[in-house]
Order: C-alpha cells, then structure tokens, then sequence
C-alpha cells in the first residue's frame, strides 16, 4: 500500500482498500508497486523540490511571485487532497535503472516497468503522452516504441536494483538543446550556451527550473548526461571542485536575470543547476541541456533481493 505519513493522502486509499489488493510478491507484485510509485511520482514532489521551493518562496519578496509560489503550493495541496497528478501534463516516463546482477528478478524487469506506465496510467490517473513517430496515433497507454525510455547501468556484485522514475512534461522538453563546439571554444562558450538556452527557452519549461548540463565529447552523450543530471538530488555538487564551482557559478548568475516564477517578473528562475560530465575526444567538446519545471516530478526507489523496498526521494511513503 502506499500511505503518506500522517495517514492516507499519497494515494487517497486507506488501509482496508489497500488490505483487498493482490499480495506484493513475484512479478506480479513488483509492477503493481512499481505502478503504486509511479503514481505517487506524478502527484507528490520530491523532498528536495519542496524543501527548495519553499525556500525560493521565502525570498520571493514581489507580489507577484508571491502570488504564483501561493498558486504552485495551493496547487500541490490540491493534488494531495484530490489524489490527482499535481500537473495535467503527466509527460512522458523514464527510467534510469542501477541493477545488481544478482537481483533475483532481472529478466523480468524491463517488462515489470513497461507494465507499470500501463498501470499507472489508469491507476494516477495519467493523461496519454504516447504518440508514435509517422503514424501519429496517441496510444492511449503510455508505451509506444520505446517509451518509456529505460537506461540500464549493471552493478556486477550487487543484488538490489535501484529506479529513478522522471516525468518529462511537453514544456520542459522543449528547452533541450546539445552542440557540439571546437575545444577551443573552452568552457565560457558553455556558460554562454547555458544562458541564452535559459533565457530564450526556460519560460517554456515553467520556472523555476532544474537545469541540468551534460558535457562530453560526443552529442548523444551529452544529451544523455544532462538528463541524468537532473535527476540528481538538490544541493548536491559535481565530484570535481571545478565543475562544482561552475555549477554554483551557473546557478548564481541565472538567478541574476530577473525572471521569476513562470518566467514572471520575480528573483529566481532556477532551482539548481547540476552538470554531469565524461571524458571527452581531444577534438571535441559538447554540452547538452535538459531542464525539469517547478513540477519535477522525480522519484527514487530500491528493491532489495527479497523484494522489499526503500523509498529515497519521498519522506514518509511506503510501497
């Protein structure tokens, strides 16, 4: 069952409704708690989201942003109360799964997560994001050809497997950028890439904003990694103390341009801004971009060998 703490409310079931569910073993029992936090992602915020919000809104110091941040907040209250997505754009869903190679139900997984989105969808409820490619045909369960989109890491001694679940929505899909620029370039063109991508896409995208930078050698790495940076939690920095600092370097100037909430007049238009990075070819230097809304709905769970599980991103909610 998936219960808030202080009672129901992630979910809007009790423990009696919750009781007459199938058992939570097997395959079975694994997409349908799978399909439990997939709901959950889409009407709850992360921790980290929250706590930064709140935050943001305490400096919020014009009426209105002061104004929007009580909409954003009136709204997630809404989506507890109502049991419904906290966004009507329920976006289209990803997974980035670390895996152990001992995990008892490996074969099965990919499987289990494509059936949870069909799942979910129902279960949320979740509006159908699915269109295919030439044939223009929304299909009316979230799963199309190749969505959700799962990216796969294998740990070799491990036997836990670890899912990262990400709503990317329509409007904060539209500012993804990658360019790949000659080294010479050097990091300031990134910087620069950085800024007019913000300033001239991140209004679409529903400030504040997760800005997540993705830097490598090659366009589709750096795409990849600008995602996975932000599904990284709030307040942390990137293991290198010069890419750390260029984060804070990044955040702090973005929060200069005078866009508030909604890309309204206001103080800060960003959450965070993460970078992830690999090693690159000595001729080449790419960046890519990947923002996340107000609403980042992103969650984090562990399934351990005997399939109980740890939820990492949402206090107080159990599966």
């Amino acid at each position: 069952m998936v219960v808030a703490a202080g009672g129901p409310g992630a979910n809007g079931r009790d423990t009696e409704e919750a009781d007459g569910m199938a058992d939570c073993t097997g395959v079975g029992g694994l997409t349908e708690r799978m399909a439990r936090f997939v709901a959950v992602v889409s009407k709850r915020l992360p921790d980290d989201v929250v706590d930064r919000l709140s935050e943001l809104r305490l400096k919020e110091d014009g009426p209105l942003g002061q104004t929007i941040y009580d909409s954003l907040f009136a709204n997630l209250e809404q989506a507890q109360a109502l049991d419904r997505p906290c966004c009507q754009d329920t976006g289209v869903i990803s997974y980035f799964v670390r895996a152990g190679t001992g995990f008892p139900l490996l074969s099965s997984l990919h499987q289990v997560l494509v059936d949870a989105v069909k799942r979910a969808t129902v279960l949320a409820p979740l509006r159908h994001n699915a269109v295919e490619i030439f044939d223009e045909v929304n299909t009316g369960t979230n799963v199309g050809e190749r969505i959700p989109f799962i990216h796969w890491e294998l740990v070799d001694d491990g036997d836990d497997v670890e899912i990262e679940v990400y709503m990317a929505g329509g409007g904060s899909s539209l500012p993804g950028r990658v360019i790949t620029l000659m080294p010479s370039a050097g990091y300031e063109s990134i910087a620069q890439y950085v800024f007019d991508t913000v300033v001239e896409w991140g209004i679409n995208a529903c400030p504040p904003l997760v800005v997540g930078v993705g830097i490598a050698g090659s366009s589709e790495l750096a795409a990849l990694l600008s995602k996975k940076a932000i599904l990284r939690p709030i307040g942390t920095r990137h293991p290198n103390p010069k890419g750390a600092a260029l984060e804070q370097l990044l955040e702090h100037g973005l929060n200069q341009l005078g866009m508030g909430p909604q890309g309204l007049a206001g103080r800060s238009p960003v959450l965070a801004v993460h970078i992830e990075s690999a090693a690159r070819h000595p001729s080449t230097l790419s960046a890519g971009i990947s923002m996340g809304c107000w609403a980042h709905r992103r969650g984090t769970i562990r399934f351990h060998r005997d399939l109980s599980s740890t939820i990492l991103s949402h206090r107080g909610v159990v599966v």
